[in-house]
C-alpha cells in the first residue's frame, strides 16, 4: 500500500551517530518532541568515550552515569507525571538538548498494511486532518530496516499531530491515541513500527522460532538462502535486468490507457440524457476480475427546497481505479493516479451550490479501471449527498443505470522478479524484529497494539503458537511481564460465502487471535468482523478500530469502568436437540443488530456437515437449532471469510466468530 509522505517536525536520529571522538550521543528513540511513559521508571541511554561522565536533567531531577568500556551509557529516571513541555539536556564533553518534550503514556503500534495505513487513506480523511488540532498526540516513526541480527541502532522521527502531518499518521494509532488522550487528558504518544504485507513471522526473534520449532519450514529455508546468497542473488539481478529491458522496450505493462471519454462526448452527462435503455444496478458494486475498461452510471437523486442554491457534499465510498463524477451535466470532482491510494481513496467532492436545485437533480459517474476488476468497493453507507453545514444525509446506494463505454482485453501483469529470501527481506523470519523491534527496548512503553495476520491467513494452524511466542518475546525484551497487547482481530473481506460448511483460512485464523487473547488477561481483542469491505483487504473505518482498542486499553490498563469487548463465547449445553450458548461481555444484554433475526450461526451433528440454523435469544444465552440435526454437537458463529451475522451486545459491541464444540 502507497502511503502518504510523512510530513516531518521532529529530529530524525540514528541510534550512537555523533559519539565519534568522545561526544556523548543519545539513543535514536530520543528526540524533540518526544514522549516519555508516566508513572514508571525512564530508561535513557546512548554513546560516549569510555570513562566520560553523562548527566541527564529533566523536570527538576537528574542523573549521573559513566560511559562503560564500549562506550555504553544508561540512567533511569525517576517516575514522572503526565505533563510538559519540557526540555531534556544530555550532557558530558558536549551537550545535546532536547525540547518540546512530553510525559503521557507510549504505546507501539506494529503490524502489516492495516495499521501502516495513513489518516490521509481513512475513511472521511478530510474532515479528520482538518480537525486533528492535538499538539499532545505525536507519532514516533520507525524507517523499514530489516536486519540479519539483533541491532541497537534505529531511525526514528517524532511528529506532533495537527492538520498538516496527521495524514501520515498511521490511522489505528491515530484514532487510539485520540481516544485515550481525551478520556485521559494526557499526552499519548504512538511508536509506528509496521510494515505492509509482512508475516507475524519476521517480527519474532527467528532464534527462538528454531529453537522451539515454530514454522521449522520458513526457517530452514531462510538459513538456505543465506547460505547460498551470492548465488540467489546473482540470479535475482540477472533477471531484474531482464525484466527491466523488456519493460523499457514496450514489450510488457502492467496498466492499461484511458483512450478517452466518449460518453461524455455523446451527452451522458446530460441532465435531460435518456438513459431509460442502460441497464438497472444495485450499487455499491464491483465488477467482475477479468473486466477493464469504463462503465458510465446515473440516477437522479431528489433534494428538498432548502438545499436550492447551497453547496452540497457528495460521497460515493472507494472506487478501483479511477473516476470522473458530474451533477446537473457539470464535472464537480475526479479521482486518478496523481492520488496517493487511488483505488482506496474516499471520494468525496463539493457541488457549487449554483448546480443544486430542489427536487430533480441528476448524478453521473465515469468508472475507468486498468487491471484486474474495478467498480464502487466500498460500503451502502458511504454513499450520500449532504448540504453544507447540515446533518441529513440522502443515500445514493440502491439503483442506478450503467453503460458499459469502454471494453478493454484483459492483460497479463508482469511483475518485477522477487528480493531473495535473506537477511534484507521484510519478510524473513526475524528480520523486523531485529531491525525494527529490538532496537527499540528498553524505551518505556505502556504496551503494544497489533493489527496483523492477512499474510498469515494461509498458515492459520500455526499462528496461536506464533503469536502468543511473539508476545513473549516482546515482554522479554522489555523486561514487562505484564506488557499490554492489544490485537486487532481480522475484518471480515471477500465474498459473502453461502455455504454453511465452508472452509475458511480467515475464521480459522480469528479463531486463533481469540485464542490467544484468552491465555493472557493482559492481551486484549479488538473484534471488527462488522466493518471489512469485501473487495479492499484494506477497510477505511479506522476510527472503530481505534475506538475498540482504546475501550480495551481504558478498561483493562487504566481501570475505567466500561464494556470494551463483545460477547465472547464461554460454553456450550445440549438441550432436547437445541443448544444453549452462554457468552461472557454480554455488556448489559444481547442483541441482534438490525431487522429479523439472529443470523451467522451453524450447527453440525455427529457426520461434522454444517448447516445454518435457526437461533434466539433467551436472557443472557443463545439458542440454536435446526430441524436438519437431531442431535447437535457444535455450533460455528461467523465462520467464513466475509460472514453475514448481527450478533451484539446492548453496548454495541460485535460478538466474536466462534466454533463450539461438545
Amino acid at each position: 500500500m502507497r502511503g502518504l509522505g510523512w510530513l516531518m517536525t521532529g529530529v530524525a536520529a540514528l541510534a550512537w551517530a555523533g559519539s565519534a571522538c568522545g561526544e556523548v550521543s543519545v539513543h535514536g528513540m530520543f528526540g524533540d518532541h518526544a514522549v516519555l511513559q508516566r508513572g514508571i521508571a525512564v530508561p535513557v541511554w546512548g554513546k560516549a568515550a569510555t570513562g566520560e561522565k553523562v548527566v541527564v536533567t529533566i523536570g527538576g531531577q537528574t542523573a549521573t552515569t559513566t560511559a562503560g568500556a564500549d562506550g555504553s551509557w544508561r540512567v533511569n529516571l525517576e517516575p514522572m507525571a503526565a505533563g510538559g513541555p519540557l526540555e531534556m539536556t544530555v550532557a558530558g564533553t558536549n551537550t545535546i538538548v532536547l525540547k518540546d518534550v512530553v510525559v503521557g503514556e507510549v504505546w507501539i503500534g506494529s503490524g502489516q498494511s492495516n495499521m501502516q495505513m495513513t489518516v490521509g487513506g481513512s475513511r472521511d480523511a478530510g474532515q479528520e486532518m482538518a480537525e486533528a488540532t492535538y499538539p499532545m498526540i505525536r507519532q514516533c516513526s520507525v524507517a523499514h530496516r530489516p536486519m540479519a541480527e539483533p541491532t541497537p541502532e534505529v531511525s526514528t522521527s517524532w511528529t506532533v499531530c495537527s492538520p498538516e502531518t496527521v495524514g501520515g499518521f498511521t490511522a489505528v494509532g491515530y484514532f487510539f491515541a485520540r481516544d485515550l488522550h481525551k478520556a485521559l487528558g494526557v499526552p499519548v504518544g504512538i511508536i509506528n513500527s509496521s510494515w505492509g504485507g509482512t508475516p507475524a513471522e519476521a517480527w519474532t526473534p527467528r532464534d527462538v522460532m528454531k529453537a522451539e520449532g515454530i514454522n521449522a519450514g520458513m526457517v530452514e529455508y531462510y538459513e538456505q538462502c543465506v547460505a547460498n546468497q551470492d548465488e540467489m542473488m546473482k540470479k535475482y539481478q540477472e533477471d531484474l535486468a531482464a525484466y527491466e529491458k523488456l519493460k523499457a522496450g514496450g514489450k510488457i505493462r502492467d496498466r492499461q490507457e484511458d483512450p478517452g471519454d466518449k460518453g461524455f462526448e455523446q451527452g451522458w452527462a446530460k441532465v435531460d440524457f435518456d438513459d431509460s435503455g442502460w441497464e438497472r444496478i444495485e450499487l455499491p458494486r464491483t465488477w467482475p476480475e477479468s473486466m477493464d475498461g469504463a462503465i458510465w452510471y446515473r440516477r437522479e437523486v431528489t433534494l428538498p427546497e432548502d438545499w436550492a442554491g447551497r453547496d452540497v457534499q457528495i460521497s460515493l465510498g472507494s472506487i478501483d481505479d479511477y473516476d470522473v463524477t458530474y451533477f446537473n451535466g457539470e464535472r464537480v470532482g475526479s479521482t486518478g493516479n496523481e492520488t496517493a491510494n487511488w483505488w482506496v481513496h474516499w471520494r468525496q467532492y463539493t457541488i457549487p451550490g449554483r448546480l443544486v436545485k430542489a427536487g430533480r437533480n441528476v448524478v453521473a459517474v465515469r468508472v475507468f479501471d486498468d487491471l484486474s476488476g474495478g467498480g464502487f468497493t466500498g460500503m451502502p453507507e458511504d454513499m450520500y449527498v449532504k448540504a453544507a453545514g447540515g446533518a441529513e444525509r440522502i443515500s445514493l446506494a440502491g439503483p442506478w443505470r450503467q453503460q458499459m463505454e469502454l471494453s478493454l482485453p484483459a492483460i497479463q501483469v508482469s511483475r518485477p522478479p522477487s528480493v531473495p529470501f535473506g537477511p534484507k527481506n521484510p519478510n524473513a523470519p526475524g528480520t523486523l524484529y531485529n531491525g525494527m523491534i529490538y532496537p527499540l527496548a528498553p524505551y518505556a512503553v505502556r504496551g503494544a497494539i497489533w493489527y496483523q495476520g492477512e499474510s498469515n491467513v494461509g498458515r492459520p494452524g500455526e499462528y496461536a503458537r506464533l503469536l502468543s511466542t511473539m508476545i513473549r518475546e516482546w515482554r522479554r525484551l522489555w523486561g514487562q511481564e505484564e506488557f499490554a497487547f492489544g490485537i486487532v482481530q481480522l475484518a471480515n473481506f471477500l465474498a459473502v460465502q453461502r455455504d454453511a460448511n465452508v472452509s475458511s483460512g480467515w475464521a480459522a485464523l480469528r479463531d486463533a487471535q481469540l485464542r490467544v487473547s484468552q491465555m493472557d488477561e493482559n492481551v486484549g481483542l479488538a473484534v471488527i468482523i462488522d466493518i471489512g469491505e469485501a473487495a479492499d483487504i484494506h477497510p477505511k473505518n479506522k476510527q472503530d478500530v481505534g475506538k475498540r482498542l482504546g475501550l480495551w486499553a481504558l478498561a483493562t490498563v487504566y481501570g475505567r469502568d466500561v464494556e470494551y469487548c463483545g460477547p465472547i463465547y464461554r460454553s456450550m449445553k445440549v438441550e432436547d436437540g437445541k443448544v444453549r450458548l452462554s457468552f461472557d461481555h454480554v455488556g448489559g444484554g444481547l442483541t441482534a443488530r438490525g431487522d429479523g433475526p439472529l443470523k451467522g450461526f451453524a450447527i453440525c451433528g455427529e457426520d461434522g456437515q454444517f448447516v445454518w440454523a435457526e437461533a434466539k435469544i433467551e436472557g443472557e444465552t443463545v439458542v440454536v437449532w435446526s430441524e436438519q440435526v437431531a442431535k447437535p454437537t457444535a455450533v460455528r458463529y461467523a465462520w467464513a471469510d466475509n460472514p453475514v451475522c448481527n450478533l451484539y451486545n446492548e453496548a454495541g459491541l460485535p460478538a466474536s466468530p466462534f466454533w463450539a464444540r461438545e
